[in-house]
C-alpha cells in the first residue's frame, strides 16, 4: 500500500513537472518568435526600404545595368543581397560573384516570380545554413523584370536561442528540484505526526492505554491528537471503572453469600431443638439476603446509569409526601440503634414534577448512609422548604464526618474512601445521577467530627404550570 507521504510528494512532483513544463513551453515559443521574428523584420524593413528608393531607377534598366546599379548603390555588408531574373536565376550577387545558372525554388523566390513580397526562413539549398530570406519582384508595367533576395544568417540568432532554452531547462531542473525537496519536507510534516497517532493507537489497541500522542501543532492534526489523548483517558478511565466494580463485587457478594452458606451449613449439621441457634441462622441469613438484594438493585441501576437507559416516569407530586413514608420506614431502625430522626418541612406542600419511586430511592440511599455513620445517641435532621424556583431537601447528621481527601470522590462509582463498612460503593453515585436527570443538583457538605449534610435541589412546580399541565 502506498504511503501517504509518497502520494503527496508525487502528487506535487507531477504538479510542478507540469507547471514547469507548461510555463517551459511558453518561454520557449515567446523567445523563439520574438528573436526570430526580429530577425526576420530586420531584414525586411531593409528591403522595402531599398525598393522604396531604388526600384523606380532601375525598373527599365537592361539586366546588366541593373546588376552594376546593385552593386554600385545598393551593397552594404549588413545582409546578402542577390538580383534574379523573373524565373529565378541568380544573376549576381552583393560580393559581385556570378550565379551559376541555377534557379531557386525557395518561397520567397516563388512568391517573388508571382509578383508579391515572399518572406522565408529555412535552409538555404546552396550554403546549407540557417537563413532568413526576403524577396521583392521589380515589375515594369505590372511585369516582373527582376527580383532582389535579401539574405541574413540566423547562426547567432540560434546561438542565443539554443543558450537561453538551455538556460531555461536548466532554471526548470532547479525549480523542479526544488519544489520536490519542498513536497517531501511537507509530506513529512503531515505524514510524521500521522505515523505516531498510528504508533500510539496500535499501542492502545495492544492495552497500553498509558501512550500519548505528542501534539506539536494547534492545527488538525493537533486536535486529533488531543482528540485521541482525550478517548485514551476516558478508556483509561472506564477500564479502571470495570477493576473496581469487578474488585468491589467480587467482595460485597462473597461476603453475604459466605455468610449464608455458612449459616445454611450450621443450621443443617445443628440440632434442630437449639431454637436460639436456629433464630439466630435464620436472622443472619434474612440480613444478608437483604444485602444481597440491595447489592443487586444497585448493579442493575449502575447498569441502567450508565448505559443510559434509565427511563424515568415523572408525575406530578407533593415531594412532602414520599419523604413522610421514607421517614416512617427508617423509625424503627432509628429507635433500634438510639438515634433520633428529626422531619422539618417549611411549606406543608411542596410540587415537584418527579418519579415518585427514584426520589424514594433517593431518600432511602440517603438515610442509610446516615444511619450507618451517626453512632447511638445522635440525630438526623432532614428539612425540606422551598428557595426561590427550587425545592431544597436537606439531610445532617451528627455523625463522624467525611475526611476533606474522601468528600470530592464519595459521589463517585465504586469509591468508600477510608471507611471500613460494607457496601458497593454505588448508593450515592446512583443518587447522584438520578438528581440530575430530574434536573437538579446534588451537594455534599462534611467536616470530620462534627456531621455530614446531603443537599438535593429540584426545580419548583409552580401553581399556574401545575394548572397548565392539567389543562
Amino acid at each position: 500500500m502506498t504511503s501517504l507521504r509518497t502520494r503527496i510528494v508525487w502528487s506535487y512532483g507531477v504538479l510542478i513537472v507540469l507547471v514547469i513544463v507548461m510555463l517551459g513551453t511558453m518561454f520557449a515559443a515567446l523567445v523563439w518568435n520574438y528573436y526570430y521574428s526580429s530577425a526576420v523584420g530586420s531584414v525586411l524593413q531593409r528591403a522595402e526600404t531599398e525598393a522604396a528608393l531604388h526600384n523606380r531607377n532601375i525598373a527599365y534598366l537592361p539586366m546588366k545595368d541593373k546588376a552594376s546599379y546593385m552593386l554600385q548603390n545598393m551593397t552594404n555588408g549588413i545582409s546578402k543581397l542577390e538580383l534574379l531574373d523573373n524565373t529565378g536565376k541568380i544573376v549576381v550577387d552583393s560580393d559581385g560573384l556570378p550565379g551559376n545558372g541555377t534557379a531557386l525554388a525557395t518561397p520567397d523566390v516563388l512568391k517573388g516570380i508571382d509578383g508579391e513580397k515572399g518572406v522565408w526562413r529555412g535552409l538555404d539549398p546552396l550554403t546549407h545554413e540557417r537563413i532568413a530570406a526576403v524577396t521583392l519582384p521589380v515589375k515594369q508595367e505590372q511585369r516582373v523584370v527582376a527580383m532582389f533576395r535579401y539574405t541574413a544568417s540566423l547562426q547567432q540568432v540560434d546561438d542565443i536561442i539554443r543558450n537561453m532554452l538551455w538556460i531555461g531547462v536548466l532554471v526548470g531542473v532547479v525549480v523542479v528540484l526544488l519544489f520536490f525537496t519542498m513536497s517531501i519536507w511537507i509530506a513529512n510534516r503531515i505524514a510524521r505526526p500521522i505515523r505516531n497517532l498510528t504508533r500510539v493507537a496500535e499501542q492502545m489497541a495492544e492495552g497500553e492505554w498509558t501512550k500519548r500522542a505528542d501534539i506539536r501543532d494547534r492545527d488538525e492534526i493537533g486536535r486529533l491528537s488531543e482528540t485521541l489523548n482525550t478517548m485514551a483517558s476516558e478508556l483509561t478511565r472506564r477500564e479502571k471503572l470495570k477493576e473496581d466494580f469487578i474488585s468491589s463485587i467480587s467482595h460485597e457478594l462473597r461476603t453475604p453469600l459466605t455468610s449464608i452458606k455458612g449459616w445454611s451449613e450450621t443450621l443443617a449439621s445443628g440440632d434442630p431443638a437449639d431454637i436460639e441457634e436456629m433464630q439466630m441462622g435464620l436472622a443472619i441469613i434474612d440480613r444478608e439476603t437483604d444485602r444481597l438484594s440491595g447489592l443487586v438493585e444497585d448493579l442493575l441501576d449502575f447498569s441502567k446509569l450508565y448505559a443510559k437507559s434509565i427511563v424515568l416516569h415523572p408525575e406530578m407530586l407533593d415531594l412532602i409526601k414520599p419523604m413522610r413514608e421514607t421517614l416512617k420506614q427508617f423509625e424503627a431502625r432509628a429507635q433500634k440503634e438510639s438515634i433520633r430522626i428529626i422531619g422539618n418541612y417549611g411549606h406543608p406542600t411542596l410540587p415537584v414534577e418527579a418519579d415518585a419511586n427514584r426520589l424514594k430511592q433517593v431518600f432511602i440511599n440517603v438515610l442509610d448512609n446516615a444511619l450507618k455513620f451517626t453512632p447511638k445517641g445522635g440525630s438526623i435532621t432532614v428539612a425540606a422548604d422551598q428557595e426561590g424556583d427550587w425545592v431544597r431537601v436537606s439531610v445532617m447528621d451528627t455523625g463522624s464526618g467525611i475526611s476533606p481527601e474522601d468528600l470530592p470522590h464519595v459521589t463517585e462509582k465504586f469509591y468508600k474512601g477510608s471507611s471500613q463498612r460494607s457496601g458497593s460503593g454505588l448508593g450515592l453515585a446512583i443518587c447522584k445521577e438520578i438528581v440530575e436527570l430530574h434536573g437538579g443538583t446534588f451537594r455534599l457538605d462534611s467536616a470530620m467530627g462534627e456531621g455530614t449534610t446531603v443537599t438535593i435541589r429540584l426545580p419548583l412546580k409552580k401553581i399556574e404550570e401545575i394548572g397548565q399541565s392539567i389543562e
